[in-house]
């Protein structure tokens, strides 16, 4: 079981039970899944970019990912039909702790000048989202072999009914906030 999962069970979900006076454990939230999603730009139309973009989101989440292609071409936008436009991978349960874990604890205070995550990131429904500028703070990369700097959106699903809740868990869970 991962560290964080056991940290979870054993003091985050008394302290959640204690501020929010739920009946039982099954009531209380917990993560649910993550997202990361990567856009592409026409630059990375080229099969060795993409390649390396592909290789580097692997390594950092563990998990192989797909790619997000055009519907249809869009002539104002320089789009042919069925060219690769992005990708996505989702994480659930122990790749999903396991990620969590590495992108709180080595990612996010490996970032330059980082003040924390606005917490006007929540949607109303206790799910929050973000976005990373590059890939390089996650350790399992290698600054010297990045080919192009590419940004990522995380979308950390939860339980959680209110942003409130929602809030206090990922707090608990050790995400750094302003």
């Amino acid at each position: 079981m991962q560290r964080l999962k056991s940290f979870y069970k054993e003091f985050i979900v008394p302290k959640l039970i204690d501020k929010f006076n739920y009946k039982s454990n099954d009531a209380v939230p917990k993560l649910k899944k993550i997202i990361i999603n990567r856009g592409f730009d026409e630059s990375c139309q080229n099969n060795k970019v993409l390649d390396s973009l592909v290789s580097e989101l692997t390594q950092v989440t563990g998990q192989r990912l797909y790619l997000t292609r055009s519907k249809k071409a869009i002539s104002n936008f320089k789009l042919k039909e069925d060219v690769p436009i992005g990708m996505c991978v989702t994480l659930r349960r122990e790749k999903m702790y396991s990620f969590f874990d590495r992108l709180v604890n080595l990612a996010l205070p490996r970032i330059r000048d980082f003040q924390g995550l606005k917490s006007s990131g929540f949607d109303g429904l206790g799910n929050y989202t973000f976005g990373l500028l590059d890939q390089s703070m996650f350790p399992e990369i290698e600054f010297d072999k990045i080919n192009k700097f590419k940004g990522m959106d995380i979308v950390i699903v939860t339980t959680a009914k209110t942003d409130e809740e929602a809030l206090f868990l990922l707090k608990e869970l050790g995400v750094p906030f302003r």
